[in-house]
């Protein structure tokens, strides 16, 4: 019973013991926000990803691209695993809008409709948003070859992060220019480009800075032609797939690869089978790699940072139990001299450092949880009354900042607050457990 009771009597009655539970609750505090906020905005940014390049992607490196296409994506549709497949040209060219701007561009070549089925095209299309099958076609003038741009190099966003839409798709022209290259990665010719005029027909939004400021969509037959991967044998550079509800990307990638594997040998005496050899079949966390593991790594840098900040704590709870068992070592003689084994005293403190950890930890979830449902209120407050916010809405992708609770990342930062305590707690333990009753109650040293 004493092995209950004297803990509560230690937190309670022991003002220091007050000292562990308010470092142990700060430090779950902060610890609770920033890796929620962390969590979900990489939660997000992996999200984004995910639903702009769809679940697998088919693709090679190399802007010449690969041939011979047609019968694979037909073979793909054909599979129960994939729900929708879109062919795609890559590459790279310049824009001038008359006198006034002009700047390089990512040129990518879609089929609208089934770009917008395999990836999350559809969803960020708004003059022409629920029907595809018009996207390229200007609202004002439907026989105008149109284009697609992100929306970043079209429109501006205010101060909430809002984007300023005109009422109609503004009447815009574009030159866009490229250098088409042959199977063999040349020129078309000495000093060969491609140029055509299109005129705005809609904006695009990713919700990704690099690809709503630097992509503009074209027709794939333009795009083709204007890359130079039209002809008899046509090139693309990237397959989309989408896959059925119940197939996860890894199985799905899997029965992928083994098809374009088949495929590939099937046509290893075709004129242009070389284009092939660097084709490559990846998920989507893969093959957007480069572009997620930047966001992974800040996460992980912030996770280690705030397991610096636990060491912090096992410290001070360290001062505070060794404080503690210090003035308590009559108490724990006459425990001992009434039969408490040495296994005993560690069971009791080592119960008071999980009261610690628990109390700490029940307090900062708690504030934690609470801070989380009204940040964005504070937010917009300061927002108004001091015109100040953490992520500034016009340069960041970033709605309301993230709050939503995750139950595993608070559980592992609860569980880590009690293990921090116990840590802490070990040393002062042990020496408790080692003293010997003749030695904490006699009443002088002769």
């Amino acid at each position: 019973m004493y092995k209950i009771i004297l803990p509560l009597r230690y937190l309670v009655n022991r003002r220091i013991s007050l000292l562990a539970v308010s470092a142990v609750a700060l430090s779950v505090f902060i610890a609770s926000v920033v890796l929620t906020v962390m969590h979900g905005l990489v939660g997000d940014f992996k999200e984004k990803n995910h639903l702009f390049v769809g679940d697998c992607v088919v693709s090679t490196p190399s802007l010449v691209g690969f041939a011979y296409y047609e019968l694979f994506v037909e073979q793909l549709e054909a599979m129960p695993q994939v729900a929708a497949v879109s062919a795609v040209v890559k590459s790279y060219g310049l824009f001038t809008m008359g006198d006034r701007h002009s700047g390089g561009v990512q040129i990518v070549g879609i089929d609208p409709i089934r770009h917008g089925r395999a990836t999350g095209f559809a969803a960020g299309i708004h003059y022409h948003a629920g029907d595809l099958a018009s996207l390229f076609e200007p609202g004002y003038d439907p026989n105008l070859p149109g284009c697609v741009f992100g929306i970043d190099r079209i429109f501006l966003k205010d101060d909430d992060g809002a984007y300023q839409y005109d009422p109609c798709v503004p009447h815009f022209g574009f030159d866009i220019t490229c250098f088409p290259l042959t199977a063999k990665g040349a020129l078309r010719g000495l000093g060969s480009v491609s140029s055509k005029r299109f005129y705005l027909s809609d904006v695009s939004w990713s919700g990704l800075a690099r690809v709503d400021d630097h992509y503009v969509y074209l027709p794939r037959a333009e795009a083709q032609t204007l890359c130079g991967m039209g002809g008899r044998d046509k090139r693309i550079n990237a397959i989309h797939v989408k896959f059925s509800e119940g197939v996860t990307p890894e199985e799905g990638t899997e029965r992928v690869r083994d098809l374009w594997t088949d495929y590939r040998e099937n046509r290893s005496g075709a004129s242009l089978a070389y284009l092939m050899d660097t084709v490559t079949v990846s998920d989507w966390k893969r093959y957007r790699r480069a572009s997620i593991a930047g966001m992974e790594k800040e996460e992980t840098a912030m996770i280690i940072l705030f397991v610096l900040v636990g060491i912090t704590t096992v410290f001070i709870v360290f001062v505070v139990f060794y404080m503690i068992v210090t003035h308590k070592v009559k108490d724990i003689g006459i425990l001992k001299s009434m039969g408490a084994s040495s296994l005993d005293v560690m069971a009791l403190f080592g119960g008071f450092a999980c009261l610690v950890g628990l109390c700490g930890a029940a307090l900062g979830l708690l504030g934690g949880w609470q801070f989380l449902r009204r940040v964005n209120a504070l937010e917009d407050w300061l927002h108004e009354k001091w015109d100040f916010q953490v992520w500034d809405r016009s340069m960041f992708a970033i709605g309301d900042i993230p709050h939503d609770i995750e139950p595993s990342v608070m559980g592992a930062i609860g569980i880590s607050a009690i293990f921090a305590c116990l840590f802490g707690a070990l040393l002062p333990t042990w020496q408790a457990a080692r003293l010997r009753p003749i030695e904490t109650l006699q009443a002088n040293q002769i």
